[in-house]
Order: C-alpha cells, then sequence, then structure tokens
C-alpha cells in the first residue's frame, strides 16, 4: 500500500470552502455521519484521482494527505527510524479504523491511516 489515500484540506468556513470546490472543481461534497463536523469529499467518478473531506480550520493547521498503510505501529516505528516525529499517536476512528499525524524531517505534517472497519 504506502500510497496516499486521503486529503484532509482544514478550513475556516467550511460553507464557503464547500461552494468553492463545488463551483470551481465540481466536487461532490456531502456532511459525514460521525461524532464531528466533516464533509466527504469525491473528486471525481472512477478516473484516477483520490478523495478527501473538509474540516473546521484548528489553530494553524493545512492540507494534510493521509497515507494508507497496512500496519500502523510498523509504519509508525519506521517513520520514527527514518527521523520522523509522531505527533499525534494512533487513535481509533470508530468504524473505519486507526489513524496518527507525523511530522516528517522537512517540518511537513502527514497522516497514516490503517482500514479497519472493527475499529471502536
Amino acid at each position: 500500500m504506502n500510497r496516499v489515500v486521503h486529503f484532509d484540506i482544514s478550513v475556516d468556513e467550511p460553507q464557503r470552502a464547500i461552494t468553492f470546490y463545488r463551483d470551481a472543481f465540481g466536487w461532490s461534497i456531502e456532511k459525514w455521519d460521525g461524532p464531528i463536523d466533516y464533509w466527504l469529499v469525491k473528486t471525481g467518478n472512477g478516473e484516477p484521482g483520490i478523495d478527501g473531506g473538509i474540516a473546521q480550520r484548528k489553530e494553524n493547521e493545512t492540507t494534510i494527505v493521509t497515507i494508507g498503510v497496512t500496519s500502523i505501529d510498523d509504519a509508525l516505528d519506521k517513520i520514527e527510524n527514518a527521523g520522523g516525529t509522531v505527533i499525534q499517536p494512533k487513535t481509533s476512528v470508530r468504524k473505519v479504523g486507526y489513524v496518527a499525524y507525523c511530522r516528517d524531517t522537512e517540518g511537513n505534517i502527514f497522516a497514516i491511516m490503517e482500514e479497519d472497519a472493527s475499529a471502536p
């Protein structure tokens, strides 16, 4: 796996951003039925590319890519051994899997995700 599988766009005003991305790119955006305010973004209809989401910005957040991994624990070890830093440890996303946020050696923040539909 180890490919970019998702992106998150942090925004100040979600409705304004939703309107922008719908109008500018024709993306389909729908509210997620989860515990936080989050909108799922579908960027296409089967052609190559990735989908993502839009969330309310917290502090200085920016756009974050998520890399799919087969084992989040193994990936975290490899990231730290390669000089990266874990900034938010493994966290459960109910019925989706596990996510962690990291910083690379250049200061860029990214996420890793292990899919697991049985996640609590």
